[in-house]
């Protein structure tokens, strides 16, 4: 390689990373907001996203999580909307605040301009249906607020969507009024999310919906053998609606048998858990927020380190099995206590890049799966 060809920065992957435009579909952050009331405008010292770091990373757009936890706050009822709702005025707030780095994002449109500015857009998406309160005039609602995805159940099924995270949603799909909420999401533009759906759920959705279909922040199966992550078939049938697996950069869901250690040792640590929870005087909230403070620490020193090349493996996966027009990334940052060595926070994700640049993915390619995927799937949904 001559010297003009090093010096060139298109063979840079910082500078391809930086041209691209990065789209994060999922990220907890905005519980930290709510509960820690966290300035995501300094660099903080732990955690996964802040503004200073986002922009070392070169993110462009993030998707904050509107997340209702129903053992906290109800599966439904004012709580659990009540819940939703002062997390998206966190959003909002946010942006109001410090117009300057963040603005909030409705449409793809909106994402590019936001971008080509150097701002970072904020988008927002409802992590289970709970909040909608079995009301369809809530999805309308929810999509007046500024929400653009809502994936119908979290780990708890939700009565008209089986989720993978309990025994119900073993047999539990969508039932008429679910099958009514994915019509009324299609209608609206508000995208639809399986991620944490039941197998049985996951096929009604793509049978009922008319629109592409996401998951927002998911893995593979067939590397790693969870109810969370998505089978080939799953994939497939996704990838015939338009849609895109967002690949999860959470190490349970990626890693082969990090699940079955991981288990271990939360049996060794659970009296530890539990101290830091009773000796915590704050809410409900704030109770989590201290048992997750020692679960981090503890995987930390405690459970194998999982690196970036692996979910590149999962989203080479999903481009063998499909191709390289559905796949993108929902890392979950700040809603998972471990994540890869070398993908410690947002500021990292040029290690994604670099890692998919030696892969031998092209930049058009690279471009595609930090964010041009989801720019097109959302500018398909906007369409009435």
């Amino acid at each position: 390689m001559t010297t003009t060809e090093t010096n060139n920065p298109a063979n840079d992957p910082l500078s391809i990373h930086r041209r691209a435009i990065i789209v994060d579909m999922h990220a907890d952050t905005t519980q930290r907001l709510v509960d820690e009331n966290v300035d995501l405008e300094t660099r903080l010292q732990d955690g996964h996203l802040d503004a200073v770091r986002a922009q070392e990373g070169g993110l462009d757009a993030q998707f904050f999580s509107i997340w209702v936890e129903p053992e906290l706050f109800g599966g439904g009822g004012p709580r659990a909307m009540e819940r939703a709702d002062v997390q998206i005025e966190a959003v909002r707030q946010l942006a109001a605040k410090h117009p300057e780095t963040w603005e909030l994002a409705t449409t793809a449109a909106d994402v590019r301009r936001i971008s080509s500015e150097g701002k970072i857009a904020a988008l927002m998406g409802l992590e289970g249906g709970y909040a909608i309160d079995e009301k369809l005039a809530n999805v309308e609602r929810y999509y007046l607020m500024g929400v653009r995805y809502m994936s119908p159940a979290w780990s708890v099924s939700t009565s008209w969507a089986g989720s993978s995270g309990d025994e119900i949603g073993k047999t539990r799909g969508l039932n008429d009024f679910g099958r009514q909420v994915i019509r009324e999401m299609n209608r609206l533009g508000m995208m639809v999310d399986v991620s944490h759906l039941s197998d049985k759920a996951f096929w009604d959705i793509v049978n009922t919906s008319t629109k592409p279909v996401i998951a927002t922040h998911s893995g593979c199966r067939a590397i790693a053998n969870m109810p969370r992550n998505l089978t080939d078939e799953m994939i497939v049938a996704l990838a015939k609606t338009g849609g895109v697996v967002n690949v999860i950069f959470y190490p349970e869901h990626i890693e082969p048998g990090y699940s079955e250690k991981k288990k271990k040792v939360d049996v060794e640590i659970a009296a530890e858990v539990q101290r830091a929870s009773a000796a915590e005087p704050g809410t409900v909230a704030r109770k989590k927020l201290a048992r997750d403070r020692v679960r981090s620490a503890e995987y930390l020193k405690r459970l194998p380190p999982v690196s970036v090349s692996r979910v590149v493996d999962h989203i080479d996966h999903v481009v063998k099995l499909v191709g390289i027009d559905h796949v993108g990334i929902g890392s979950d940052f700040d809603g998972v206590q471990v994540v890869p060595a070398d993908l410690k926070s947002v500021a990292d994700l040029p290690a994604l890049t670099k890692e998919l640049l030696r892969r031998g993915y092209s930049e058009a390619d690279v471009d595609k799966i930090l964010g041009g995927n989801m720019l097109r799937v959302m500018a398909e949904v906007e369409k009435n």
